[in-house]
């Protein structure tokens, strides 16, 4: 199968490499994140509250003898009504050395992605800082919002992660 760029431009090596990304739904939208950083997929079911914890973070779960912090993305992102359906899964989650588990509304597929299907996401105002978007990615009549789901679970507004600091 041949790489075919645009405007006759030569394709580099780096363009052509593909990545796998999960996709889930938060609401409407279609988000990606790195495969690789997703240890596992459950169902959702009630963590433990904890006490003076920020109402994302709906609790944790002991997860084969780990205790995991379960933060729902749908809350931290202001997405209106909160419906825990059987469509709703927790995203187990490997990221900096930490297991945390996201809440969203379901699971799409996983799909492959090179550098040049990723586009740059304009400027947003609004809940969800762009610092945490890779870029948009469009495939078929589907538009997903690729995000770096490490550096979003490490930020200091995510209160997940002691101590975070620049060199992370």
């Amino acid at each position: 199968m041949e790489a075919k760029t645009h405007a006759g431009a030569a394709a580099s090596d780096e363009d052509l490499v593909s990545n796998e990304y999960l996709t889930f739904t938060l609401g409407s939208e279609e988000y990606a994140i790195d495969i690789l950083k997703v240890q596992e997929i459950r169902g959702y079911e009630q963590p433990t509250l904890i006490a003076n914890a920020p109402l994302f973070i709906k609790g944790v779960i002991n997860l084969r003898g780990i205790i995991v912090p379960i933060v729902d993305l749908r809350i931290k992102f202001q997405l209106g009504t909160i419906e825990y359906t059987p469509f709703t899964v927790v995203i187990i989650l490997n990221v900096a050395g930490r297991v945390i588990g996201v809440v969203v509304d379901s699971v799409s597929d996983v799909i492959s992605l090179n550098s040049n299907q990723i586009r740059q996401a304009p400027d947003f105002s609004g809940s969800f800082d762009t610092k945490y978007i890779l870029g948009l990615a469009t495939i078929d009549s589907r538009m997903m919002i690729v995000t770096d789901i490490e550096r979003l679970m490490t930020s200091a507004d995510m209160e997940l992660i002691d101590g975070v600091s620049s060199s992370n």
